[in-house]
């Protein structure tokens, strides 16, 4: 599926594109994705001039859950010193975030093929290996204890979403959901920025190398995107923003 697309980079761009074959999931349970993508990064930076790569011109790239793990091994590089450091990061409509799943984009393209709202976390649940009974508590928010929701509303809040994304039926949520400890002790990996990228902490986010950020319109994950780039932007990092107002998931 991604060859052709894999070469229409390389191409267009005069780059040495490197396609990382991860092992997949439910066969090789997370964080083994994470993991072979870090180790085919490191390896790669180790021996860029072997393939007549400047080490100091490599960008990672991904799109989906791609652009995940993308984020998450941008952020696991940002504290070794024996590598050179990474020139950018592409995230293309990515996962970020497992806090609120009532966001303006999550309601209003949660019937939007190919990522129905509930899929989502559907494949979310069964990367991690979990119940899937778990499901209505989740979207609801009863999966997070209240110092957590504190920490996490600093970053994940639909207050930060620009008003023009808001006008297309949003309604803000008025209650507070009721938490279950059950719940967060089922779904707690969740909550690991090699999972949500955006809970990383500000030491990380800080150190993060420059982005670029696509977002589409009609995608339950639009505002993952636009969060993050509130972040990264808020720490002073540059981020060049692309928005396809026609775009859905999968669009690329």
């Amino acid at each position: 599926a991604y060859e052709r697309t894999c070469r229409y980079f390389a191409r267009k761009t005069n780059s040495v594109v490197v396609s990382v074959g991860y092992r997949l999931a439910p066969e090789h349970p997370y964080p083994t994705q994470f993991e072979d993508c870090l180790t085919a990064t490191i390896h790669f930076m180790r021996t860029a001039q072997d393939y007549g790569v400047d080490p100091s011109r490599i960008i990672v790239c991904g799109d989906s859950s791609g652009g995940t793990l993308t984020a998450a091994v941008a952020q696991a590089l940002v504290t070794r010193r024996d590598l050179p450091k990474l020139r950018a990061q592409i995230l293309i409509y990515p996962y970020l975030q497992c806090v609120d799943f009532n966001l303006p984009s999550y309601q209003q393209n949660k019937g939007v093929p190919i990522l129905l709202k509930e899929r989502t976390l559907v494949l979310g649940l069964k990367y991690l290996n979990k119940d899937l009974s778990v499901i209505e508590a989740v979207l609801n928010g009863s999966h997070i204890p209240e110092d957590l929701q504190l920490k996490y509303q600093k970053w994940v809040n639909p207050d930060y979403i620009p008003h023009e994304f808001k006008t297309r039926g949003y309604k803000p949520s008025t209650t507070q959901p009721l938490f279950s400890k059950e719940v967060y002790t089922l779904v707690k990996p969740m909550f690991d920025s090699v999972f949500s990228p955006m809970l990383a902490e500000d030491s990380v986010i800080a150190r993060l190398p420059e982005a670029f950020i696509l977002t589409c319109e009609f995608d339950v994950l639009r505002d993952d995107g636009l969060l993050y780039k509130k972040r990264l932007e808020d720490h002073g990092i540059k981020v060049t923003w692309c928005h396809l107002q026609e775009g859905f998931h999968g669009t690329v």
